[in-house]
């Protein structure tokens, strides 16, 4: 070990006791696909390209943002790696693609190992959750990055579909039905309104409001963010899903557009699924507009399927067998890309 390296705030021993602690996790996650354990230069996982007639790979990366503030104060560690396996995994299943494998990147200002590995326990769960292995990543001591006890956590996941089964939007026509699949509360997305406005209204992450029945704070916004790949891809093998949002930041507004081609539009009917009532909180705190939370936050729903009409019920139906509260939430109709509300003017 150099002495002068430590004394300049680099520990490489607590490095090395990180990645002894962090083995374990990791190796609960691999898949018959990956060729080597933590510990090289790069993680090897073989393709079985004999599986797919002609394999598309898909990327997504993706960090928490100012959620691990939270976590921070509250020194809970366990969740946080759920939020960035789900906010990389979920970007890739809404294209049709089964997530493969994953790397994370963790940068600290001082390594400490065991909290290191409860942030690598919870990447674990996440990549349990999305049945992709997780057979890599890095960690960086970086003193003078980050105030004391801080740190920031981002991640990469790569999958696979064949291309005849990619989900574009591309078929997507007025008279698809919309439907929502429930979020687990706020998700990843909107949190330095979030923190502005427990500050400006002097909540404590202890308290607990009337309105969050009897949770505290902290345990309400540190949830963390639900995985949709394993429910997504099971109902891909039995219903025409023609669209997947995962919505993340810039909610229903700026997220459902992406997927709809031109001469489209999207109705939703807001009252056709139960709001969080973590959401209507928020809006008291800030007398946010509507505008204001459906470009901000989920709402109540972390994952939008746009399918065929006559399908609807089924797919419903489905949903909830796979464990997941499902409602019809809108319509697609005619339009210019763009999202309103039933009831709105034309």
């Amino acid at each position: 070990m150099s002495e002068a390296y430590k004394k300049a705030g680099v520990d490489i021993e607590a490095g090395n006791e990180a990645v002894r602690r962090i083995k374990g996790h990791a190796a609960s996650t691999f898949r018959p696909e990956v060729l080597t354990g933590l510990g090289g230069f790069g993680g090897l996982f073989r393709l079985a390209a004999d599986k797919y007639e002609d394999p598309v790979l898909v990327s997504g990366t993706d960090g928490v943002g100012t959620k691990l503030k939270l976590a921070f104060a509250m020194d809970k560690h366990d969740t946080i790696g759920i939020d960035c396996v789900a906010m990389c995994v979920n970007d890739i299943v809404v294209q049709g693609a089964e997530p493969l494998f994953f790397l994370d990147y963790l940068a600290v200002g001082k390594l400490v190992p065991e909290k290191a590995e409860a942030i690598v326990a919870g990447v674990a769960e996440g990549c349990r959750q999305a049945g992709c292995a997780l057979i890599g990543g890095e960690t960086a001591e970086m003193p003078d990055m980050y105030g004391e006890g801080e740190y920031d956590i981002a991640g990469f996941a790569v999958g696979v579909v064949d291309r005849k089964k990619l989900i574009d939007g591309s078929c997507i026509a007025p008279g698809d039905a919309v439907i929502g699949l429930a979020s687990n509360g706020v998700h990843s997305n909107g949190y330095s309104l979030v923190r502005k406005l427990i500050r400006e209204h002097g909540f404590g992450l202890a308290d607990k409001p009337a309105e969050l029945g009897g949770a505290t704070v902290g345990e309400v916004l540190l949830a963390p963010t639900r995985i949709y790949v394993k429910p997504v891809l099971g109902l891909m093998d039995q219903f025409d899903l023609k669209g997947l949002v995962h919505v993340t930041g810039g909610g229903f507004i700026e997220n459902i557009p992406r997927v709809l081609p031109e001469g489209t539009g999207v109705e939703i009917a807001p009252g056709t699924w139960p709001v969080p009532p973590v959401f209507t909180w928020l809006e008291r705190l800030g007398n946010l507009t509507r505008h204001d939370l459906f470009t901000t936050f989920n709402m109540g729903i972390g994952m939008v399927l746009i399918v065929p009409e006559e399908q609807a019920e089924a797919v419903i139906r489905k949903a909830g067998e796979l464990g997941e509260g499902a409602w019809r939430i809108g319509r697609v109709t005619e339009g210019n890309q763009t999202v309103r509300f039933a009831g709105d003017p034309a």
